[in-house]
């Protein structure tokens, strides 16, 4: 017995949304494609990145983890200022964002 196909369904189709102006960001020199609303770790999971930080001690991967601003786990470095959360900072136009190791802070010694 075969079904009839019908089109998926998508939440954009459900709303009538329409695709948001997009732009791109620098992610350690990668052009990273943003639409307009996303926030710095949503652009770069839709990019494929899943890890933007190391850890002090030993140098573990780590991205998002809480999405919500608790866990500190998804730090980077946004224009030159360390320690930004980027499930909580919205991605800009032209933003440059860097894998933050440790600190961030070399010149502390991490």
């Amino acid at each position: 017995m075969t079904r009839d196909r019908q089109p998926a369904r998508t939440p954009r189709a459900l709303v009538g949304g329409a695709p948001a102006t997009s732009y791109t960001l620098e992610f350690d020199g990668r052009a990273i494609e943003v639409q307009e609303g996303q926030s710095i770790a949503a652009a770069l999971w839709g990019a494929g990145v899943l890890s933007w930080r190391t850890t002090r001690g030993g140098g573990a991967p780590r991205g998002v983890f809480c999405g919500i601003g608790a866990c500190y786990d998804c730090l980077v470095t946004v224009n030159g200022r360390a320690n930004q959360r980027a499930c909580l900072v919205p991605a800009r136009p032209g933003d440059t964002v860097t894998t933050q190791e440790g600190t961030g802070h070399a010149e502390l010694g991490d």
